[in-house]
């Protein structure tokens, strides 16, 4: 007797498999199972109803329908929490390999205390993956630390899981983020702008040193001004731009009072505010603002 393939698909739109038949023209379920892991049986959709139907199965056993197997194509059944399982590991794997093409980067880490050193930082981010680079930034003159420093992973999915989360290093509290884009793009000429950022929303009871003392947990803070009459907003500058571009976008807590943080940088070619006649002396010259401030004061929830 000529051997029997039976055509077997996953699903009823894929290209089908050819099972090879028993002598007696049945089909074992091993020889399915072979092909399609964790199979537990086959259906068909019937030409005359349309509808999907069985294959009976008698221990092990699949029995041709009654006008034999055909030239239909059988679809594999599967437990349904085999199948549940089988996807879930499936899109399991798409994510690991989506993760798996993609590069880490440096990621900046803020709020570290003065003593910690660099073997300090690899030791703690050594729990959650490989490190491939660590650095604390120090003062050039001093040697002292400036409060930040840098990390680098080789699994992307260390530098998510990394970012995700506020970290206890050397009893003090940290965040770990992406370095903002915009520290790139200052001109030579402009060598402050990035380092100064715009604090929204303050109150009349926040003095300099509240400021002062609260970001200086991310960074060695340079000044803090408050426009008197008061304006609702304040300007810190930091000794390091990359600090500073770091908190742009976020909202803070100082006082108990939420404080949006952007960017203080000019607009080139709009309306001209005299910083030094509507703020008092010693604040600097006559740049062009991106802003009208009383825009900013009244828009709390706009991300500048």
């Amino acid at each position: 007797m000529a051997e029997v393939y039976i055509r077997v698909a996953e699903e009823e739109n894929e290209e089908p498999m050819e099972i090879p038949s028993e002598d007696d023209g049945t089909v074992l379920l091993s020889t399915v199972a072979a092909q399609f892991p964790g199979a537990c049986g086959l259906r068909f959709r019937s030409p005359v109803s349309q509808c999907m139907r069985g294959v009976r199965l008698v221990e092990g056993v699949l029995h041709a329908p009654e006008n034999g197997w055909g030239n239909i194509v059988y679809v594999v059944n599967y437990p349904k929490d085999n199948k549940r399982k089988m996807d879930e590991i499936d899109a399991s794997s798409a994510v690991k390999m989506k993760r798996g093409d993609m590069k880490t980067s440096d990621l900046i880490v803020l709020g570290l205390p003065w003593k910690t050193t660099e073997q300090d930082l690899k030791d703690y981010f050594s729990t959650f993956g490989e490190v491939i680079m660590v650095q604390v930034k120090r003062d050039a003159k001093t040697g002292n630390s400036k409060g930040f420093g840098f990390v680098r992973f080789t699994e992307y999915e260390a530098q998510e899981k990394v970012i995700s989360q506020r970290h206890m290093i050397d009893g003090r509290w940290c965040d770990c983020k992406l370095p903002n884009s915009k520290v790139n793009m200052q001109g030579p000429d402009e060598p402050l702008r990035s380092r100064k950022v715009f604090v929204g929303r303050c109150t009349e009871d926040m003095t300099t040193d509240d400021l002062r003392q609260f970001f200086m947990q991310y960074g060695e803070v340079t000044d803090v001004f408050i426009p008197k009459p008061f304006r609702a907003f304040a300007f810190v500058t930091f000794a390091d731009d990359q600090v500073a571009q770091s908190l742009c976008g976020e909202d803070l807590i100082i006082k108990g009072v939420s404080v949006h943080i952007s960017n203080a940088e000019p607009k080139h070619g709009n309306r001209q505010f005299d910083r030094t006649a509507r703020f008092g002396n010693g604040f600097g010259e006559s740049p062009l603002w991106q802003h009208s401030w009383g825009d900013i004061v009244h828009s709390p929830s706009s991300h500048l």
